[in-house]
């Protein structure tokens, strides 16, 4: 199933950013020693520092990645080193190019959508195979038959599509559009930002090649920069994994204390608990819980006034509003309570199709049964005498208790009473 609502800017920001200074850094003509100096040790730095990252946190796809735009980097510049310094090219250039030009968008692709397996040692192993495979089958043919395979490559098989413009072998534009066209499925299937980054750098690497020989440095500059767009997405889901929960997508309990540590003087916090959720939960099951959780999430994570939501625990949410008086608050929170107890969830049967379209024409067709869910909210405004965040949050877990006590489905401050509970005029008990 797609997950559209998944996919997010965030997840390209870091890596087309690093695209960006890629470029930027290529087309400055004038570079002092120190820059110079950089840019000659700047991939071995960085496939040292960020393959060492990846080797300890065990993600051999990103390790492989950089390794592939590694290898790709060490066999041209030894080329544009010798160019260079003689004003000419190699005699075995034109073959060696041709060859990366092909061979380097064809492992990144499988190493980029080659998951990781249970057994870590074989999935090294044969990532290592077939590395070592296509490298010593280009090397035998490009030390027995140069000049064959230099016709084989360059030979311009579909004249009709090739234009003026094409500066590389016909057969690496192909292998690229099928690599980016692979790679945004995948994306548009699991959107993560390792995914979002596999993209950019695909481009970034298509940009690359024939600039190689023209724009001085552009080969040191944009191998780096692809290195580091693999490193930052593997650093990306790491915080998302630590910071961000999983189930409903908001920031997690850990987000939230380090939001804590960073108010100001004045700020609002709100403490909401979905009703009944542990009896809701027995009747119809821990998918259908997912969902309530997830539509509450969906809703809080709406919420006006500049709240933010977090994901607290189990059933527990928390809303942030800094710079926030209560008065300001309380509207948007009982806006979002009645718009949550106002909303009809459709509970999935077990033989749901696995079609959209076929799942509404059943469920219209058969009316489908729906439930709604409730939610109460304890709210509390920073004091005087509470000096700290965890105080004032206490505060709001026990306004809630007493929104509870006042019936449920009702938003209630700290220090209210249950006749000074804002809640709908039907939520009796």
């Amino acid at each position: 199933m797609l997950r559209v609502s998944a996919v997010r800017f965030s997840h390209f920001f870091p890596s087309l950013l690093l695209l960006l200074a890629g470029l930027s850094a290529a087309y400055v003509k004038d570079l002092n020693v120190f820059f110079t100096s950089l840019f000659n040790v700047l991939p071995t730095l960085v496939l040292l520092l960020g393959g060492s990252y990846c080797a300890v946190y065990r993600r051999q796809r990103e390790l492989f990645l950089m390794i592939t735009v590694y290898i790709a980097y060490f066999l041209l510049d030894t080329q544009t080193d010798f160019y260079r310094d003689n004003g000419r090219v190699r005699e075995d250039a034109a073959v060696i190019f041709h060859l990366c030009c092909l061979l380097l968008p064809l492992l990144f692709s499988i190493y980029a959508l080659w998951q990781e397996k249970t057994h870590l040692f074989r999935d090294f192993v044969a990532r290592c195979a077939v590395l070592l495979a296509l490298g010593s089958v280009a090397l035998a043919l490009e030390q027995s038959y140069p000049q064959a395979l230099l016709n084989w490559l360059a030979e311009i098989r579909w004249p009709a599509l090739h234009g003026s413009w094409m500066s590389l072998i016909q057969l690496s534009y192909p292998m690229f559009l099928i690599g980016f066209v692979t790679l945004a499925a995948q994306y548009w299937y699991q959107p993560r930002p390792l995914h979002a980054a596999q993209m950019v750098g695909l481009v970034g690497l298509f940009w690359m090649l024939p600039q190689t020989f023209i724009l001085p440095f552009t080969l040191n500059i944009m191998c780096s920069q692809v290195m580091l767009m693999i490193a930052a997405g593997v650093a990306h889901e790491a915080y998302q994994m630590a910071f961000r929960d999983e189930l409903t997508g908001l920031p997690g309990r850990r987000a939230l204390n380090e939001r804590m540590q960073r108010l100001g003087r004045n700020y609002v916090l709100a403490m909401t608990d979905v009703d009944h959720f542990k009896r809701f939960n027995d009747t119809h099951g821990h998918d259908v819980g997912d969902q309530v959780l997830r539509l509450v999430a969906s809703k809080l994570s709406k919420v006006n006034g500049g709240g933010r939501a977090y994901r607290y625990g189990g059933e527990e949410f928390a809303v942030v509003f800094a710079g926030q008086t209560l008065d300001e608050c309380m509207p948007h929170l009982e806006e979002i309570r009645e718009i949550i107890a106002n909303y009809d969830i459709k509970l999935r049967n077990s033989d749901r199709p696995h079609d959209d379209h076929q799942g509404r024409q059943r469920r219209a067709g058969s009316g489908a049964s729906s439930v709604s869910v409730t939610v109460s909210i304890g709210v509390a405004e920073r004091q005087a005498e509470q000096r700290t965040p965890e105080e004032v949050l206490k505060s709001a877990d026990q306004a809630l208790y007493a929104a509870k006590g006042a019936g449920r489905n009702c938003v209630i401050a700290a220090g209210q009473n249950r006749r000074g509970a804002v809640r709908m005029e039907s939520a009796a008990g």
